[in-house]
């Protein structure tokens, strides 16, 4: 097992889309780690923080050609081995702010109030890691925790160049705060090397996303790359020590919903052998269904299935 490691740079960022043609940046063996330091590419705020920028994030701004989406990316990272159709076992180690500020936007028609709030705002929130905490002056204080938003594998050939914004088969701007350090996320894979990118790193964050975004801030984040030649998926599956995690993406939420609630009962199916009115009945008895996000386009529900009641 070896470690590898990648700042933020134009060299090693693609900034606001996912694609299949990008050359990988570097080559992984299967049970590698890997240590990303992010940077956070919020334009709306640049004016605010461009004094306490880095000089590779301004190098980025200056440099990078900016897709559709606003994330900035380290990848793509190939996996020897992988080819299409193994799945690719992700598991997050570690994350922490790298810089003692970050981010909070929302803009015109986006967010889960637009007609309440059609304008631009924006403000810093100044981190405080020793005290885990962060502070934008409204006179409340929120726990950091940590994560990546955005991460996954590149898609399918024929969606082509996808951008950073929706989530989907591939990962992507899945947004979801329970995929910190400690949870394992595995991805079906489209192409040779899989190609794993990774940002868009959150302080914290709400399930919902309101606003439109976290507390989008850059992170230093490790990760561990399996290949799993032993499964087969569509779409993507998470599982924390406490939960099974099933996803489901759509334009419409109660779609979402019942994509999650169908992975689901896939799921408890080929692991467990159960029936499909039993999984059913299991889901409305102890399955909890979070909103994910609601301001991706594509909105997110996630299904938390207990490891417990399955020991």
């Amino acid at each position: 097992m070896a470690t590898h490691e990648l700042t933020a740079s134009p060299d090693t960022v693609h900034w606001g889309y996912y694609d299949a043609a990008l050359p990988p940046v570097l080559t992984a063996a299967p049970g590698d780690r890997l240590i990303v330091h992010t940077e956070s590419g919020f334009m709306d705020a640049m004016e605010r923080v461009q004094s306490r920028a880095s000089k590779e994030l301004l190098a980025i701004l200056e440099n990078v050609e900016k897709g559709e989406g606003g994330h900035m990316l380290i990848g793509p990272v190939a996996v020897e081995g992988a080819m299409p159709g193994d799945v690719l076992e992700v598991r997050f180690l570690e994350a922490r702010p790298r810089y003692d500020w970050g981010v909070n936007v929302f803009r015109p028609l986006r967010g889960g109030l637009p007609e309440d709030f059609p304008y631009h705002h924006s403000v810093v929130v100044e981190i405080d890691a020793e005290a885990g905490t962060g502070d934008w002056g409204a006179g409340v204080k929120v726990p950091l925790a940590p994560f990546f938003g955005n991460f996954g594998v590149a898609p399918p050939a024929g969606m082509g160049r996808v951008g950073s914004g929706p989530p989907g088969v591939w990962g992507g701007n899945l947004d979801n705060k329970e995929l910190g350090p400690g949870a394992t996320v595995y991805f079906p894979v489209f192409h040779e090397g899989a190609l794993f990118s990774i940002g868009d790193g959150h302080g914290c964050q709400g399930d919902g996303e309101s606003c439109t975004s976290a507390l989008e801030a850059a992170l230093t984040g490790t990760v561990e790359l399996r290949l799993r030649k032993d499964m087969k998926l569509e779409v993507p599956r998470a599982e924390t020590a406490d939960h099974h995690i099933l996803m489901g993406f759509d334009p419409l939420i109660d779609n979402a919903a019942k994509m999650a609630l169908r992975e689901t009962i896939r799921f408890l199916g080929e692991t467990r052998g159960m029936s499909a009115e039993d999984a059913y009945t299991l889901c409305s008895l102890a399955v909890d269904l979070h909103v994910t996000q609601i301001v991706n386009g594509i909105k997110g529900v996630h299904a938390m299935l207990p490891r417990a009641i399955l020991a």
